[in-house]
């Protein structure tokens, strides 16, 4: 065998030589070996780390992408993906009924036709897209409306949004069909709320009030309390502030959906619980009643604009509570068009303004009670004190304050002045003389607010207003003015800058009638529990017991029943039950009309009923106001219906037929 290798090194096969490029052949090469020997490419040291580099820095991002979508975001996404597949399709309870004291129906739910979208579901393709928008508008539904429910719609992807809420049967099953085409959009069953046709005098949209849509503040204020972008919510009177009983507990339906979010199947459910009902304390007859006669003092004294409010002194339920004008709630049921809020807003008499808790009004001679009851509490005069009332009165002989009547009344006591509205009286026992010391203008207002004013009450509506009772230090701080005698004066019989609304003046006389317990006013009579099978009763509040002026109290409580019997308001004598009561004349400026004003109570021995009439720029109190609560005073103790208040049945429904 050859000692030969089978496989020749390089430098045996070739020798030591090497290609010479000019020459064309391999060459003789001293310096050629095996070891000096490569075959290949050489590649940098520098490129080989950058690219390990890249390549570790894209596995690491990955790697944190990675635990990003499965750890830190991963039940967001989890959601994501159960949200294709499942939805929650949330089941609104019905709303509970409104009943007065005597268990009528006030309101009622009223089934209706709406149209839903679900961004989701709705096509990614722009052209499909404006042609959904396109179909909707044949329906009624404006862009404006499309644009804002499109948003509200993508901020909850997996929900469903109401864009129209009052289609006809009709318009329903038209667009039921055409929802096949559409993914995303969807008919729902509505329901409307309407004030009933035998409660929808004028005045009763501001006590019940109206339900609407919930905005997108309102949504997020109650993200936390189960609201959906589709809840209507009340806006204003009890709706709004009965809201937390009357909605009651949504339902829900777990369901799972196709591709194109259709239902298929329930996975889960749960039933709604419904609203409570509630019954409140007004009286629907005595509310009618009142109104027509308010209608009726508004076109003798040439006005358009008043209030009245009758209260039960015994424990400050309101009875009746009358705005004018008013407007029909049900034109806020479903959504009102902005051409028709305007005209309502552009109404120069505020029809939208609840003006017997918000309008703020000087109280002529309706305040001289109070100021009567300050003047003998605070030992300025007794019951015998007399002023010889000539017209007027002089102070320091440089300025005059004269009285309604000229010539004066002659010598008049507490009664006689209260009976008969003497103004002079009441400067002298309010302000004073050089000779004479008046309570002065703390005083009376320390007075003014134990009997309620110069703050809000407390009736559970929205926009109860506060009023004013004046002082030194008030002008100096808000008018930069100093306070003089003659304001006191004016401040003593109701004029000034003295302010206060038609339910303050209610509540002062209810504070009058009952000997000195002052009521915050109460609107619910009872409440259902237990699905209607229980009725709680609610609660008077005491805001202030003033029964340590009872004895002062009580003879204003004569001088007021004087008033019938010999004064301003003889007129009354006539109802079937002994009547004591305050007229008042207010002035509001050179150029208009006073107000016209009268509070009282029956009977004048037994107060139950308070009733306070306000008719504005109305004229004389003693021949617009008196009038209208002399004939709802006589109807209210002449009529032969049974007064017991009753619990509407435990089975009645919130549905339009009970």
């Amino acid at each position: 065998m050859s000692d030969e290798p089978l496989f020749p090194s390089p430098s045996a096969r070739f020798g030591s030589t090497r290609y010479a490029p000019d020459e064309g052949t391999f060459v003789p090469d001293a310096d050629f070996s095996e070891e000096g020997m490569y075959v290949g490419l050489t590649v940098p040291h520098s490129r080989f780390l950058f690219l390990f580099a890249t390549c570790a820095l894209v596995f690491f991002l990955f790697t944190v992408r990675a635990f990003s979508v499965q750890v830190i975001s991963g039940a967001r996404y989890q959601s994501l993906a159960e949200g294709n597949r499942l939805r929650i399709v949330r089941i609104p309870a019905a709303r509970g009924i409104l009943f007065d004291r005597n268990g009528t129906p006030l309101v009622e739910n009223a089934a209706s036709f709406g149209v839903s979208l679900t961004a989701a579901d709705l096509p990614s393709d722009q052209k499909a897209l404006d042609q959904l928008r396109d179909t909707l508008a044949r329906y009624g539904i404006s862009e404006e409306e499309w644009n804002a429910t499109l948003a509200a719609a993508k901020r909850t992807p997996f929900e469903a949004v109401a864009i129209g809420d009052r289609l006809s049967y009709e318009q329903a099953v038209s667009l039921e069909v055409a929802a096949v085409h559409f993914s995303g959009l969807s008919v729902h069953i509505a329901t409307e709320r309407h004030v009933l046709d035998g409660a929808t005098e004028e005045s009763m949209a501001h006590l019940i009030g109206y339900i609407g849509r919930i905005s997108p503040n309102e949504f997020v204020e109650r993200k936390n309390g189960d609201y959906s972008q589709n809840d209507r919510i009340g806006k204003t009177g009890l709706e709004q502030s009965l809201e937390t009983q009357l909605r009651g507990t949504r339902g829900y339906r777990q369901i799972e959906v196709d591709a194109v979010g259709r239902e298929r199947r329930i996975i889960a459910a749960g039933d709604p619980v419904n609203g409570a009902n509630v019954r409140l304390s007004i009286d629907a007859d005595a509310q009618q009643f009142l109104e027509e006669k308010m209608k009726t003092a508004l076109q003798l004294g040439g006005a358009r604009r008043g209030a009245a409010i009758a209260m039960d002194p015994r424990n400050g339920e309101i009875i009746a509570l009358i705005s004018l004008p008013g407007y029909d709630p049900n034109l806020f049921s479903g959504g009102i068009s902005s051409s028709t809020y305007a005209e309502i807003n552009a109404n120069p008499d505020h029809p939208l303004f609840p003006r017997a808790i918000a309008g703020q009004y000087p109280s002529g001679s309706t305040f001289k009670p109070v100021v009567a009851v300050a003047a003998l509490a605070e030992k300025i005069i007794t019951p015998q004190t007399t002023v010889l009332s000539t017209g007027g009165l002089w102070f320091q002989r440089a300025w005059f304050f004269p009285d309604w009547k000229a010539g004066g009344h002659g010598i008049t006591d507490v009664y006689k002045a209260i009976a008969e509205s003497v103004n002079t009286f009441f400067y002298m026992i309010g302000g004073g003389t050089e000779q004479f010391p008046g309570l002065g203008p703390d005083r009376l207002a320390l007075y003014a607010r134990r009997f309620g004013f110069g703050s809000p009450v407390g009736i559970p509506l929205l926009g109860e207003a506060s009023g004013l009772v004046p002082t030194p230090a008030w002008k100096q701080e808000v008018r930069k003015e100093q306070w003089f005698i003659g304001d006191t004066y004016h401040f003593a019989i109701g004029q000034g800058d003295l302010l206060v609304t038609p339910l303050q003046v209610a509540a002062m006389t209810v504070e009058i009638a009952n000997g000195g317990l002052l009521w915050q006013p109460r609107l619910v009579h009872t409440i259902s529990q237990n699905g209607g099978a229980d009725w709680i009763a609610a609660t008077s509040t005491l805001l202030t017991d003033n029964t340590d002026l009872g004895k002062e109290i009580a003879v204003v409580q004569d001088a007021m029943r004087a008033t019938i019997t010999r004064g301003s308001a003889r007129s009354m004598q006539s109802v079937p039950v002994s009547v004591a009561g305050k007229t008042g004349t207010a002035q509001t400026s050179a150029d208009k009309k006073t107000h016209a004003w009268f509070t009282g109570y029956a009977p004048a021995d037994d107060p139950q009923i308070v009733v306070t009439i306000l008719v504005e720029e109305g004229g004389e109190g003693s021949s617009v106001a008196v009038p209208a609560a002399r004939e709802f005073l006589t109807w209210y103790f002449s009529r032969t219906k049974t007064q017991t208040t009753t619990t509407p049945a435990a089975n009645f429904s919130t549905s339009t037929n009970p």
